[in-house]
């Protein structure tokens, strides 16, 4: 029986791991791989306090940091179900074939139903992130980080004086743009519609920049390269095939919370996102969610990590609570 278990393994959880260890509770992480989407980041310039590092690099200094609490780590667990059971605790269930082997004691059945767990808490934090969505083409996972990225804030400043695609059509693809045009020599932004979704203003003001140029009906049919990305493939709105030279390429097509792990009960957006609070509460009491799988605007390592410190705090009054009623 745990306190607590935080689900997930990168900034938010690292930051949940770290004050609710401070504060003396029975904690395990458990998590696929850890460090998550920080891991494939490339270079890392705005996390506070370290000019300049790498995703690698910074989700190793996540894992000693909760080393040196001794918080234990179960890596390689995918975890299916949250379930919080009549009695109050939640029964989390998982399974080991995505990842390393880790000894795990599947509890029997209970007398009253409940379901074998894998894990037994008194609360849960949910930190599993999200994931960006894919091209599925050829050359996409080959040259990811090797100059294909999906966070443009994280990787567009190592791309300074070069030329770059932006793939995408919404919001987000029209952002990257806007942002690449004052760093990059040459911004090709691809749309694969004949208009995009976004709004006007970005649009507007990304046509008046001279260094980008934006290409209609265009689906994106492989990323080339050598050791690095040295080019993209697209067919145009005839059906053509036409082949640009970049060296970065930047997709914006969505992002998917890996939020199918609550119970169904909990409310989420129209996304998929996790709807939290301010302290990061879920509907379900004792269930919190931190960092990317939740609804907070702007996805970035430092709000995860800030999250992540609520929802270890809030979770602590929780229990406080539970404590003072027994």
């Amino acid at each position: 029986m745990y306190d607590l278990i935080i689900i997930g393994g990168s900034a938010a959880a690292t930051a949940a791991g770290v004050y609710a260890a401070r504060r003396g509770l029975n904690i395990v992480v458990v998590t696929k791989e850890f460090g998550g989407e920080v891991a494939t980041s490339g270079e890392v310039a705005n996390w506070p306090g370290i000019i300049k590092t790498d995703g690698v690099a910074l989700a190793q200094q996540f894992k000693e940091h909760l080393a040196s609490y001794k918080v234990p780590i179960q890596e390689g667990v995918l975890v299916e179900s949250i379930v919080k059971q009549d009695d109050g605790i939640f029964c989390v269930s998982g399974r080991t074939d995505h990842g390393p082997k880790m000894a795990m004691e599947r509890l029997p059945d209970g007398q009253d139903g409940t379901s074998p767990c894998d894990f037994l808490a008194k609360a849960v934090i949910v930190t599993t992130g999200l994931h960006p969505r894919e091209l599925n083409i050829p050359g996409e996972k080959e040259y990811r980080g090797k100059g294909v990225s999906y966070c443009t804030v994280c990787d567009g400043p190592v791309f300074g004086g070069k030329t770059t695609a932006v793939i995408g059509g919404g919001n987000s693809a029209l952002e990257a743009g806007l942002m690449l045009a004052d760093i990059a020599s040459q911004v090709y932004v691809i749309n694969k519609n004949s208009q995009f979704k976004g709004e006007k203003v970005l649009l507007d003001n990304l046509m008046s920049k001279k260094n980008v140029v934006i290409i209609y009906s265009a689906m994106t049919t492989e990323i080339i390269g050598d050791q690095f990305v040295t080019g993209l493939k697209y067919k145009d709105k005839d059906g053509a095939e036409q082949e640009l030279k970049v060296e970065g390429i930047f997709v914006h097509i969505g992002q998917i919370p890996n939020s199918g792990v609550v119970p169904p009960e909990v409310i989420k957006d129209q996304f998929g996102q996790i709807k939290v609070n301010a302290n990061c509460e879920t509907n379900i009491p004792g269930l919190y969610a931190a960092g990317d799988v939740t609804d907070v605007p702007f996805k970035q390592i430092v709000i995860a990590a800030a999250q992540g410190c609520i929802a270890a705090l809030s979770a602590v009054q929780y229990l406080n609570r539970l404590e003072h009623k027994t």
